[in-house]
């Protein structure tokens, strides 16, 4: 099912624990779109392969939640996500910062030239 991560019954990774997830009243996470599904996953997926641990996905998250600018009603907690786990996998090598952007400006330049109503797939960036 798009949106809820399954996760061994027996093992709760501390992410889920993350102050201002969005949950739902039986305490699992939502998710209001599906990439913030995606997000959420590939943080749970590279916290589980080790790339990071706890203390350091809380200090990159803290970093972005405590910044100045962020929406007052919390609308952008899943962005906090993604800047998070764009730094830490910069930090790690993974990737490099140019990539990260270049691939949002195809993104973006993928969304303008997609039709509306129409998936936004990264095909459809004119310059790919």
């Amino acid at each position: 099912m798009r949106g809820r991560i399954i996760l061994n019954e027996h093992e709760t990774p501390p992410l889920t624990q993350s102050p201002g997830l969005p949950k739902s009243p039986e305490g699992e996470p939502v998710f209001a779109d599906p990439w913030m599904a995606d997000a959420f996953a590939m943080v749970v997926g590279l916290y589980e392969k080790g790339i990071f641990d706890w203390d350091e996905w809380t200090h990159a998250l803290s970093m972005q939640l405590n910044r100045r600018g962020r929406a007052e009603d919390g609308s952008d907690y899943f962005d906090c996500w993604v800047a998070a786990l764009s730094n830490i996998i910069v930090d790690h090598g993974i990737v490099d910062v140019d990539e990260i952007l270049d691939l949002q400006q195809s993104w973006q330049r993928a969304a303008e030239a997609t039709p509306h109503g129409q998936p936004i797939e990264l095909a459809n960036d004119p310059l790919r």
